[in-house]
Parts: structure tokens; sequence; C-alpha cells
């Protein structure tokens, strides 16, 4: 089994624009929105960060913490967002590792509960995370499931 390294952008912050432009390619939020919430991340202007999954030098996991992702209901923050494993890693429990990562983060920060918007239901309640209420993305037709994690 491969031995993958899993970090915060604060211990690498060298890959500030890789991942800025990773993280872009996945999911077409414009790049320079991640490379300021990664600078203000970075600068220490706020706790809530981005965390990768890398293959020797290559990313093929990561999400962040943002205080809104993109939906109607602006009192439920901070979010874990931009959640992605490359297609070829998944199964692997990367992503289950990177949110266990993020929730023990941001708890040792006193930062609970976190918040996570998806479409998906069956995985997210494997790490611990459950149903809280649907919410609204921002440009979206249908509701979608909002997580909780205490």
């Amino acid at each position: 089994m491969n031995e993958y390294t899993y970090l915060t952008l604060r211990e690498r912050p060298e890959l500030e624009a890789a991942a800025a432009e990773w993280f872009h390619s996945k999911w077409g939020t414009p790049q320079e929105a991640y490379l300021a919430c990664m600078d203000a991340y970075l600068r220490g202007e706020t706790e809530l960060g981005w965390y990768l999954c890398l293959d020797g030098d290559t990313i093929v996991g990561g999400m962040g913490v943002i205080e809104n992702d993109f939906h109607d209901r602006k009192d439920l923050t901070p979010n874990v967002c931009a959640v992605y494993t490359e297609e070829g890693y998944r199964g692997r429990g990367i992503a289950g590792r990177l949110l266990d990562m993020v929730v023990e983060d941001m708890r040792e920060k006193g930062v609970t509960p976190l918040y996570l918007l998806t479409d998906h239901t069956g995985f997210y309640e494997r790490y611990g995370w459950e149903f809280f209420c649907l919410a609204q993305g921002d440009g979206e037709q249908t509701m979608s499931r909002m997580y909780i994690h205490k």
C-alpha cells in the first residue's frame, strides 16, 4: 500500500500556487478566490485552513475550511469545502483521513462544530458527520444536504 503525506498548507506554503490551481481545476471556482483564502491562512489572519494529501509531490486529495460554502445558510459556519480526491486514488481512505485531520485540527483551535454541504449520502456519516438540514446552494435549482460535525 502506498504511503501518502497528509499536511496543512502551512506545513508546505510553497505549494500554495499549485494547490490553488489544483482546487480550481476540480471545482471551477476562480484560482484567485482560492489564493485569497490561502493567503489569509498563511498570514495567520484566520485559522480556517487548507489540507492536502500528496503522493510524492503530486496533490491527490484536498479540502479547505471557509466561512460559508456558497449557500443560503450564512448562520452555519465554518464549512468544509472543496472536498476532492483524484479518481484513481478513491477508495483508499484519503478523504476520510483528511476529514478526520480537519476535524481534529479545528477542534484543537476551538473551532466546532463544522458544517459541510454535499449531494452525497452515506459517505460522510462514516466519519462522524450527521445530516443537519437542507440548504440552497448559490445558483442551484435543488436543495443540498448540510452535515454537521460536533
